[in-house]
């Protein structure tokens, strides 16, 4: 029988494959696991809590199968660099040691290699896709992540002597030799199928920031307007772990409202104003001259206000 993962392009930094590590291709070492720390800045920030349960069971039964890979940080001290779900596992299981392997890597490194090795396994959800794609090529190109937006909003208009420079220019060969090892998109689908959630509601990307929701439940719950019953509903859905089809039959509900509520209103404004035309009619308010030139006045305004866009 053929191995299909042979097939698989191996993406490697010194010689370590990320696919991952399954040849122990260098020697392992044992390490305390208190000597290993996360690098400040991650692709990855949500971790399926069953998911995790179900790793540190089988972690606690058959200790680390596959070695983390780490970079050493100052006298037996390391930065893990790649096997952030084994690693929060075995503390969890409140392990001692674990295999690793030890490489010398740089920054950029680092985190391209946590990137590739995150987006080759589909562990990260689309906005930290998006996030980390830009975070490497600031790395890469020495530049600020709206910098970089800037470069892919400039190349979307070739028709522009602008686009034209940017396209031939040194830093744009690093973008499109950075998506070639990335894979997954072309520059032109990142920017029109991944930027956007970058403009998602603030409350909405401050949670999946801090790992505390689920992608898919998030983006559900971003379809609520109202400021403060998106951020109710984000509370309730994170203390009472409610599940996606909780999410949206709650969404439902608070849509109805929202549709009965405009449609009393519309009631209740329409009821004034039949109201208002007779009491007009009755008290003829046109026959007085002073209260028409009011009267006038007020639905200058209210003319005015129904014409407004």
């Amino acid at each position: 029988m053929t191995n299909n993962k042979s097939s698989e392009p191996a993406y490697k930094v010194k010689g370590v494959d990320l696919l991952f590590l399954q040849k122990n291709e260098t020697p392992l070492e044992s390490v305390l696991l208190s000597a290993i720390h996360l690098p400040s800045k991650q692709p990855r920030r949500y971790f399926d809590l069953e998911a995790m349960e179900a790793l540190t069971a089988s972690i606690r039964q058959k200790g680390v199968l596959q070695p983390l890979l780490v970079r050493p940080k100052g006298q037996n001290q390391y930065e893990l660099v790649a096997g952030e779900r084994r690693y929060r596992a075995a503390k969890e299981a409140r392990l001692e040691t674990v295999p690793v392997i030890i490489k010398d890597f740089s920054d950029e490194e680092t985190f391209e290699i946590a990137l590739v090795e995150n987006l080759q396994r589909e562990d990260l959800n689309p906005l930290e896709e998006t996030e980390g794609i830009l975070d490497l090529l600031s790395l890469k190109l020495n530049q600020s992540r709206e910098a970089v937006i800037s470069l892919f909003h400039v190349v979307s208009h070739p028709e522009r002597e602008s686009a034209n420079n940017v396209i031939h220019s040194d830093k744009w060969k690093v973008v499109l030799e950075a998506f070639k090892i990335i894979g997954k998109f072309t520059p032109n689908s990142f920017r029109t199928n991944r930027l956007p959630l970058l403009n998602l509601p603030k409350d909405i990307l401050e949670y999946l920031h801090q790992g505390k929701i689920e992608y898919t439940k998030a983006r559900e719950i971003a379809r609520i307007k109202d400021e403060s019953q998106r951020e109710e509903l984000l509370t309730i859905a994170i203390t009472e772990k409610l599940s996606l089809n909780q999410i949206k039959e709650r969404i439902a509900s608070i849509k109805t409202a929202v549709t009965k509520t405009k449609s009393e209103k519309s009631a209740l404004y329409q009821n004034r104003l039949k109201a208002i035309s007779v009491k007009a009619k009755k008290t003829k308010v046109w026959d007085d001259s002073k209260k028409t030139q009011k009267f006038d006045k007020l639905l200058a305004e209210i003319e005015k206000l129904l014409t407004e866009e």
